[in-house]
């Protein structure tokens, strides 16, 4: 969809204009692709907070994060084994399950958290069908990058970066859930791009790779992190960034509808379900 925020039904009206909504402080890969997704739900979840409540698929994400952070943190090389990864995967679980974690804001019944975990298992096991953790050299386990860049800040969590056999980095995302077509994997390392750019303005040095792991489907998605490619990704970033603030100046959020619509949680404040984004709340 177009990044660019329509001017307001009637320019000269300035006395009706709306008070500006204030900008987020940062820019991250989620926060491009929710904008780019739809406007009006960027507004919802990242300007304006409005609760969301937990998702099994995102909580079942969470888990195997936390487990293979806990397995590349604390195991060294020829420890990554599976019995290991299994035990820190409950070890995430438990994490998660004490009040205020993802896994309690859930409240499953006992049959449905064990189901839960069992289907975390899975993914584990997939990425053992993808990856020997034991030959990974990581340089970093979910490393938070920061960069003042054309007037933004970009930040990223990186889940790791890796020193390749042959010298440099390789940055390496999770996903937990399923793998795009062959034609659209393209579009989807814009994130990792993002990351491989922080990288090489923090670090000083620009990573190799970029790779994604799609742990479902026993899928790797791996490019070349080129100085086009993460030019690209400079522009897109502060031409989104530019669109976010025309947003912002003119509370102007449409709505994108979608097949994503179905699980979004702010449908009864969305125009296109006949909600009123400017009711109280």
């Amino acid at each position: 969809m177009p990044i660019t925020a329509a001017p307001p039904a009637n320019p000269g009206a300035e006395a009706a204009r709306p008070v500006p909504l204030r900008l987020p402080s940062t820019l991250t890969p989620s926060k491009i692709s929710t904008f780019t997704s739809c406007p009006l739900a960027f507004r919802f979840s990242v300007l304006e907070r409005l609760p969301e409540p937990p998702s099994l698929p995102a909580v079942r994400g969470t888990i195997v994060h936390r487990a293979l952070e806990l397995l590349f943190l604390h195991g060294a090389e020829g420890e990554r084994d599976r019995a290991t990864a299994q035990a820190w995967l409950e070890e995430a679980f438990a994490e998660l399950s004490q009040a205020g974690g993802d896994v309690a804001a859930l409240e499953l019944r006992a049959d449905e958290r064990q189901e839960l975990l069992g289907q975390a298992g899975r993914l584990l096991d997939h990425y053992y069908e993808i990856e020997d953790p034991n030959l990974v050299r990581p340089a970093g386990i979910e490393l938070d990058i920061e960069l003042e860049m054309d007037g933004l800040k970009l930040r990223g969590i990186i889940d790791r970066l890796d020193v390749l056999p042959g010298g440099g980095f390789a940055v390496v995302d999770y996903k937990t859930g399923r793998a795009p077509r062959p034609e659209q994997a393209r579009s989807k390392l814009s994130g990792v791009y993002l990351y491989a750019l922080l990288c090489e303005e923090v670090l000083g040095e620009r990573p190799r790779a970029v790779r994604l792991l799609y742990l479902r489907d026993r899928v790797v998605i791996s490019a070349e992190a080129s100085e086009m490619s993460l030019r690209g990704v400079r522009q897109r970033a502060a031409a989104v960034w530019k669109a976010i603030e025309r947003a912002c100046e003119r509370v102007d959020f449409r709505p994108n509808p979608s097949g994503l619509c179905g699980w979004c949680s702010f449908q009864q404040y969305c125009p296109a379900f006949g909600g009123d984004p400017d009711a109280p709340r």
